[in-house]
């Protein structure tokens, strides 16, 4: 009997050792640098199968009787099933099937929070600068923020907006229509009077209505105003982020070779996109929330 238990052990052992093996392939290609789970997923595997040795299905097969009584036949044919069965090797589908399923729900992949995403697609970057037109608001165009009574602003985009002001100094941008000037501000860290004031209030409110910022990451006067799209693109060179985000493909196009990392937020493809520029139909979308 000792025999057979020790073999019954080392099948156990090499069959936990094939389900391990496997998994940790998995989980070592898919986790990175976060190693502390293999160190976690090796101690759970000496764990588990320390307590598959000690399943009692193994003290009550020793705790019985050395001899069987002659008068009960049924009971001596059970025991010699059991010493048969113990000696070919043959293991109960039911506790493999146990074993495996335990093994790969403790394994699955470790899937990354929102946070997690977002600072490695923007490769860790700390300045971000993004229009709002087509990205961060549902309007497209500055005849939209005019006509409208009111501005709204994209719930999908939301979360996506929120945590990149956790880790991110986010400036948002956009042009509204002067008819009084046509000048634009040079200044990026002022709002002057010749900008439509309406509009900017507009702005202002829809933003604070959906909460962007009351996360503390991003304030009030990073929410800058200008005229004309080169005063956009004044706005972008002179903070010098690390990405830009816009809808339109000739800010995009022109910023190229003076950012580091672009997102052009559209439907329609760059024809010659440079190897700075990624595209996408939304914010969301390229953190792959959608």
């Amino acid at each position: 009997m000792a025999d057979d238990s020790k073999d019954d052990f080392l099948q156990l052992i090499k069959r936990v050792g094939a389900f391990l093996t496997l998994k940790f392939s998995n989980l070592f290609s898919q986790l990175d640098s976060r190693s502390i789970w293999a160190i976690a997923g090796l101690a759970f595997a000496i764990v588990f199968t320390w307590r598959l040795f000690r399943n009692p299905s193994g003290p009550q097969r020793r705790q019985q009787p050395k001899r069987q009584g002659p008068s009960s036949s049924s009971s001596g044919v059970s025991s010699q099933e059991a010493i048969n069965s113990s000696s070919s090797g043959v293991i109960n589908p039911s506790e493999d099937s146990r074993t495996q399923n335990v093994i790969d729900e403790f394994f699955q992949p470790v899937k990354p929070t929102l946070g997690q995403i977002v600072r490695q697609r923007l490769s860790e970057g700390r300045k971000v600068t993004c229009r709002l037109l087509g990205v961060i608001l549902e309007e497209t165009s500055p005849e939209e923020l005019q006509k409208q009574a009111t501005v709204t602003v994209r719930s999908s985009v939301l979360e996506v907006l929120l945590e990149i002001t956790k880790f991110c100094d986010l400036y948002l941008m956009e042009r509204v229509l002067d008819d009084d000037s046509e000048s634009y501000m040079c200044n990026c860290f002022e709002i002057t009077n010749i900008l439509d004031e309406i509009v900017q209030k507009k702005i202002i409110m829809a933003l604070e209505d959906a909460g962007v910022f009351t996360s503390g990451g991003l304030v009030k006067d990073k929410v800058l105003f200008c005229s004309t799209e080169i005063g956009r693109s004044s706005f972008v060179r002179q903070l010098e982020p690390d990405w830009h985000i816009d809808s339109n493909s000739e800010v995009i196009t022109q910023l190229a070779r003076f950012i580091k990392y672009q997102l052009h937020v559209s439907t329609v493809k760059l024809e010659r996109p440079a190897p700075n520029v990624f595209t996408a139909t939304s914010l969301e979308q390229f953190f792959g929330c959608v």
